[in-house]
């Protein structure tokens, strides 16, 4: 961690703040819904679903 801010500082970048972990996030109602839905149909939480789904979507 301290060669990342040292290099940062050297360049003139403000170091990025590590994520917590936790999103909030609103959606529509519907949206909602059918997010539930395909998490039950793959037997898992909503959580579970939705990391699963933002992990694919950030690395695609």
């Amino acid at each position: 961690m301290d060669d990342y801010i040292e290099a940062c500082a050297k360049i003139g970048k403000t170091p990025e703040k590590p994520a917590s972990g936790k999103l909030m996030l609103r959606v529509a109602p519907e949206v909602h819904q059918r997010a539930l839905i395909a998490a039950r149909g793959k037997g898992v939480s909503l959580n579970q679903w939705a990391s699963e789904v933002l992990s694919a979507a950030a690395h695609g």
